[in-house]
């Protein structure tokens, strides 16, 4: 039995992440979960407790639809056909086991397009992952959550997550009528907001004018990317880290920032190139964190200018001087700027053109303040989450950052077409993030 109830569109800035997949790859993010004593793990217990816990995530069991011109935006409406498994699946983890095998499972995942005619995620168990272990993998569509809303969807499906708000489901659909007068609604409302875009709209053009005022020079590090992806991973202890920022009035994401671009440095130096100044885009999110309920996109990016090279000591705190009066501007402003811009872009079918070519940033790092304590899933702990993203267009390597449990991990993307020496810019990262966090330099 259907019933009607308010109902949730998508935002400006999910609309810009919508316009975004027209790239070599599917605009999807997740997480490995890596689960320690499992390997007699049930799959059967798995759906269950899935099955009982999206309960309270609204989302996973709601579908994007597009609704009639002059009706507004898309709506996420119920999925009444809705069951878990048809997002969920298992595998045993391939040869030779271990983390590099379950990452080459993810990686599939993560580039396989999610259907339209049903919630936008999935969910894999693979067993058998060595040490007797498995690992859960969670991928679902960025349009769904950014970052801060994917930890929040991640926290609605472990041990100890809140119970879901009893509602009637699913929910009908509203009638044409319902989505011309909310349209109509919220077009006023928006009117009425008009001056507090127009501020956001100025943020915008300050964060951006930086990056959009000069094109980057070409290197190896942008060119036209295909539809394959691996992944490599660098762990450090988190108080390492902090320690090092600590002593010089930094953050983590600083830290992070100045290892980076001291590892690319070094990988072009290898493949005869030489860049010393690196143009990073970094996602800033408008909130500080996100409920189960409250999902979708609510961050923008700010390109910064980090160093490669001279004292790791000096490079850091210029990042940290830049970061911080990053932070000044509005938290999310970039998007009322590129937002309108992408979708332009994909009407016009020019999209893929134009980040093909993109001479604005050499590479994306987002990074996340994940849980303090150690997680479990049906009793089993979580040794360590795995972040997953997948950039396309013409950037050939990318860096997803997690903390989870005093480890910080930071998982390395790249097209193993233009980016074969992926492993030897992990050792550079690993290297690099050991020389500043090293108390000599201090």
């Amino acid at each position: 039995m259907f019933t009607f109830r308010r109902f949730e569109r998508v935002s400006p800035d999910d609309l810009m992440s919508l316009a975004s997949e027209r790239g070599s790859t599917p605009l999807q993010v997740g997480a490995v979960l890596m689960l320690d004593g499992s390997e007699n793990l049930e799959p059967g217990l798995v759906v269950d407790a899935i099955a009982d816990r999206v309960c309270a995530v609204p989302r996973l069991r709601q579908r994007l639809v597009e609704v009639p011109w002059g009706c507004g935006r898309p709506v996420w409406v119920d999925d009444g056909d809705f069951t878990v498994s048809s997002h969920f699946s298992v595998t045993p983890c391939p040869a030779p086991g271990g983390e590099s095998a379950v990452l080459g499972v993810a990686a599939e995942m993560l580039l396989t397009r999610l259907p339209r005619d049903r919630p936008l995620w999935s969910a894999k168990l693979v067993t058998d992952t060595g040490g007797g272990g498995a690992a859960l993998i969670v991928v679902f569509h960025h349009v769904l959550a950014d970052g801060i809303g994917g930890l929040a969807v991640l926290a609605g499906l472990v041990d100890g997550a809140a119970n879901a708000h009893v509602r009637v489901f699913p929910v009908r659909m509203p009638s044409r009528a319902q989505l011309v007068v909310q349209a109509a609604n919220d077009r006023m409302r928006s009117a009425r907001k008009l001056p507090a875009v127009l501020g956001r709209l100025a943020g915008a053009a300050s964060q951006l004018r930086p990056v959009f005022g000069r094109h980057l020079g070409r290197s190896s590090l942008n060119k036209p990317t295909g539809p394959q992806r691996r992944f490599a991973t660098v762990r450090v202890d988190l108080d390492r880290i902090h320690r090092a920022a600590r002593a010089h009035e930094a953050t983590v994401n600083d830290v992070v920032l100045s290892a980076i671009a001291a590892a690319l440095h070094r990988l072009l130096l290898a493949r005869g190139e030489r860049i010393d100044e690196f143009v990073i885009s970094v996602p800033f999110s408008a909130r500080r964190q996100a409920s189960a309920g409250e999902l979708g996109n609510k961050s923008g990016v700010i390109p910064v200018h980090v160093r490669g090279v001279g004292d790791p000591a000096r490079r850091l705190e210029s990042v940290a001087a830049a970061t911080r009066a990053a932070k000044q501007a509005q938290r999310g402003a970039s998007t009322a700027l590129l937002g309108p811009f992408f979708r332009l872009l994909a009407a016009a079918g020019l999209f893929r053109w134009f980040i093909d070519r993109q001479r604005l940033i050499h590479t994306f790092v987002s990074n996340l303040r994940g849980p303090e304590s150690r997680l479990s899933f049906l009793g089993f702990p979580i040794t360590s989450i795995i972040p997953l993203s997948a950039a396309s267009g013409n950037v050939t390597v990318s860096f997803t950052v997690l903390s989870y449990a005093g480890s910080l991990t930071i998982t390395l993307i790249a097209d193993p077409g233009t980016c074969p020496d992926l492993s030897d810019l992990r050792d550079a990262l690993e290297e690099e993030v050991r020389v500043l966090t090293t108390s000599t330099h201090y």
